[in-house]
């Protein structure tokens, strides 16, 4: 399971260093293959360890070319994905079109979202925090099933 929230940093190659606590978690057998793609309501990039993207890929498959919303959604995810591999050392190169889509610079965060990654910029990340902090008090929880049983 993904989760928790890093700081960490943009070389000036484009790469991130996954931290050692997540290399395993985002392995198989020795590989560690992921996906990283564009988040289409948020300036975020999503990053899915591949079982976990193909996954995804076989839901976006179900969609119809010929529905204007569907094909969107398809043409927005899927082609802005790319693969790519965390090398020995831990690092992940970001495609320049998606570093700049998140307006990632030096300074990044890393959240884990139970099967993926989000990768923000910390200052669009401070911001994203505030906003769902203030929606959050703002919510009745008594009126949602779902809410009302995770019973934080």
């Amino acid at each position: 399971m993904l989760r928790g929230t890093t700081a960490i940093n943009l070389d000036a190659k484009g790469r991130l260093t996954m931290p050692m606590s997540y290399r395993e978690l985002v392995s198989i057998a020795g590989e560690s293959k992921l996906v990283i793609t564009i988040d289409i309501k948020r300036s975020c990039l999503l990053l899915y360890p591949l079982a976990q993207w193909k996954i995804i890929e076989e839901k976006l498959s179900q969609l119809s070319d010929f529905d204007p919303q569907e094909a969107t959604i398809k043409r927005l995810i899927l082609g802005n994905a790319n693969d790519c591999e965390m090398d020995k050392n831990g690092r992940i190169l970001l495609p320049a079109p998606l570093r700049t889509h998140a307006n990632l610079e030096k300074k990044l965060m890393l959240i884990g979202q139970v099967n993926k990654f989000e990768i923000w910029s910390e200052t669009d990340w401070q911001a994203q925090v505030q906003a769902d902090l203030a929606l959050a008090r703002s919510i009745d929880f008594s009126q949602s099933t779902r809410l009302k049983e995770l019973a934080l």
